[in-house]
């Protein structure tokens, strides 16, 4: 090695340990020699720069700075208790055992703010342990034991169903056994805490004990102790007046028949006693008594011969008392053995005199018990029977006819608001009357159109109204029929030309000297506008425009202010269902002359819808658009935005005009 070469390692030396240049030589760039996981660094007493390894990383910071694993001094004193750390490359980050979770809910941590691994409540969670079980928790864990009323299966308590096959099932304890002498009542259930109960079987009473059984915790019946006797019902009871047929037997279904002795008969509802499963007689329900009928049968507006007798065999004479006549029928009753009398059919009819009258009526048929009347001529009859009969009392029973005088059901017939109805319905009592309403229409001009409707109107008054709503400018008739009087009367009617629908447009504004406006129309064979006309109005100053006056112009005239014109007339007929139209294009239109606009001046453009018929003339108007005469783009806006452009109009209603009033801005 040279001198030049041993010059040079020196230098070197003595800048990486003193941080100063040689004498003599220039100050290297410390800072380029640091390692990739080192930092540059001013030195604390102001001499110079030193490399330094950064943190996670330990070495020279020049020639090293490896890795510094942190986890070596134990996850307990870097992480905390029940930690594992995990080292990175620069660095390391900590995680919580099994059964505990970190304070700041975060699945990785470092645990520089506190965080640190608390137990995990696992029983909190709801069946953590299964059916039939009970959850404790534990440091770390938990564990599970059986409920009352469940034992383990494949396992052994206490258990952990994350870790072992254990789980807890309930108890049963299996259908119960039988006892003697009893019957089981359907089961509901064979696990613990059900009940089995018993009942003594047919021919066997309960005496005493219990007569039920219940599943135990250990998987057992518990044992009923009820005793069943069989059943003896003893002598059956004895009857006054009457006798006993059986055959001496005392068990359960045997039965007893009793008769009455001779001169009584059974008055009960039967004869019979069983005796039943509970060891008694089922109370017999025989009452044996003498055969006596009692007072015979009364016959009304009768006498009765007899000797007071009501032994079998006695007999009673019916006879008519005065002012009745007798109708025939049987007039002898008779006491029998079974202690009823016979039935006497004898009828006696009142004597009633002359007959009835009735308001406004005749009689048409009468005999000595019945009279028909009917209502005589100018009068109907309303409800109501139209018979007399003469009663058991020996008065008439009056019929209850009425005979009401003849009117006519619909009157006063008239027409207001020219499509309603009104009328006065002839009734005599509330009842409800359905009235058929036929109107048929039809119009000189237009000799295809053919209006028929019908409508029904159900009513208990007596005042009646009904609006139709028919077409304007057509000639009606209207007939209106009473259906359950049977009554119709009729009407005719004119309806009037009523003001035409607004024309349906777009406002528009325009910054051209020729702009192109369009009128869409529905076609309908009832629009009764006549013809359509366009106005030109300059905007100067306040304006007022009068929609109405005048409603027909002649071609090439002018109206009273010479600032606004007509520039297009269009019969309704010419325009079919669409219309455009450029105004200012110089030609004609129905006769009136479309002028060109002034370049440089505003200009409103108004529609005006006409209807004529005959000397009737109405009319509406709409504003179409604003042009101002230039050669800008077209400008498009809705009508609602007339407002923000400083377009007032004003509506003001004198019969049918329409006037609107404009404000340049």
């Amino acid at each position: 090695m040279d001198e030049g070469t041993k010059s040079m390692i020196v230098f070197f030396l003595l800048f990486v340990f003193s941080g100063k240049p040689a004498e003599g030589q220039s100050l290297l760039d410390v800072c380029s020699t640091c390692h990739a996981n080192a930092t540059c660094d001013d030195k604390s007493d102001g001499s110079g720069k030193v490399c330094n390894c950064k943190y996670g990383f330990v070495g020279n910071g020049r020639t090293f700075c490896q890795d510094k694993d942190e986890c070596q001094i134990g996850s307990s004193k870097i992480c905390g208790q029940h930690t594992t750390c995990h080292n990175t490359f620069g660095s390391y980050y900590c995680t919580c055992l099994a059964g505990y979770s970190p304070s700041n809910n975060m699945a990785v941590f470092i645990p520089n703010d506190g965080t640190h691994c608390q137990d995990i409540d696992e029983c909190g969670i709801t069946g953590q342990c299964g059916e039939g079980a009970q959850c404790r928790n534990l440091e770390g864990s938990f564990d599970c034991s059986c409920q009352v009323g469940y034992k383990i299966h494949n396992g052994v308590e206490p258990f952990n169903p994350l870790r072992d096959k254990a789980s807890c099932k309930v108890v049963n304890c299996g259908p119960p056994a039988l006892l003697e002498d009893t019957v089981l009542v359907p089961v509901t259930g064979t696990t613990y805490s059900s009940v089995a109960t018993f009942i003594c079987d047919e021919g066997f009473v309960w005496r005493r004990g219990d007569n039920s059984s219940v599943c135990g915790a250990e998987g057992l019946w518990s044992k009923p102790d009820m005793v069943c006797e069989e059943v003896d019902c003893g002598s059956p009871p004895a009857v006054p007046h009457s006798r006993l047929l059986w055959n001496k037997s005392t068990r359960m279904g045997t039965e007893v028949v009793y008769q009455c002795n001779s001169g009584y008969h059974n008055v009960g509802k039967g004869n019979v006693s069983i005796c039943t499963a509970a060891g008694q007689w089922a109370g017999p329900s025989v009452l044996c008594r003498e055969i006596l009928c009692g007072n015979p049968p009364v016959i009304e507006f009768t006498g009765q011969v007899w000797s007071y007798n009501s032994t079998p065999g006695s007999t009673v004479l019916y006879f008519c008392k005065d002012g009745f006549y007798n109708k025939g029928g049987n007039n002898v009753s008779t006491c029998q053995e079974n202690g009823q009398w016979t039935s006497p059919t004898l009828s006696c009819q009142a004597k009633c005199g002359p007959a009835p009258f009735l308001a406004n009526s005749e009689v048409v048929w009468h005999n000595r018990s019945v009279v028909i009347h009917r209502c005589v001529a100018g009068y109907h009859s309303w409800r109501g029977s139209n018979v007399s009969v003469c009663g058991s009392s020996g008065e008439w029973q009056k019929a209850t006819l009425r005979c009401i005088e003849i009117k006519p059901p619909i009157n006063h017939l008239l027409i207001f608001n020219e499509s309603c109805l009104q009328w006065k319905a002839e009734k005599y009592e509330e009842d409800t009357e359905v009235y058929k309403v036929t109107y048929t229409g039809s119009r000189d001009y237009q000799r295809s159109f053919y209006d028929k409707r019908k409508r029904f109107l159900s009513s208990k008054a007596d005042q009646l109204k009904l609006c139709l709503g028919l077409l304007p400018v057509t000639n009606y008739s209207i007939t209106i029929t009473a259906t359950s009087a049977k009554f119709t009367a009729s009407v005719t009617t004119n309806t009037s030309l009523p003001v035409p629908p607004g024309p349906v447009v777009y406002y528009r504004e325009f910054d051209t000297p020729l702009p192109t406006l369009s009128l869409r129309r529905s076609p309908n064979t009832l629009d009764l506008i006549s013809l359509y006309q366009v106005f030109v109005l300059p905007v100067e100053g306040f304006m007022m425009f009068n929609c109405s006056s005048p409603a027909i112009v002649p071609p090439l005239s002018t109206l009273k202010s010479p600032a606004e014109y007509i520039t297009a007339q269009f019969e309704v007929h010419r325009v079919g269902t669409e219309m455009n139209l450029t105004i200012g294009d110089g030609l004609l239109y129905g006769g009136f002359y479309n002028a060109p606009l002034e370049s440089g001046k505003n200009y409103y453009i108004i529609l005006r819808a006409v209807s004529q018929w005959k000397s009737a003339l109405k009319s509406s108007c709409v504003l179409w658009a604003k042009v101002t005469a230039t050669s800008y783009a077209l400008r498009v806006s809705s009508l609602s935005a007339v407002a923000t452009i400083g377009l007032v109009a004003v509506v003001i209603w004198g019969g049918y005009s329409i006037h609107w009033c404009f404000k340049k801005t």
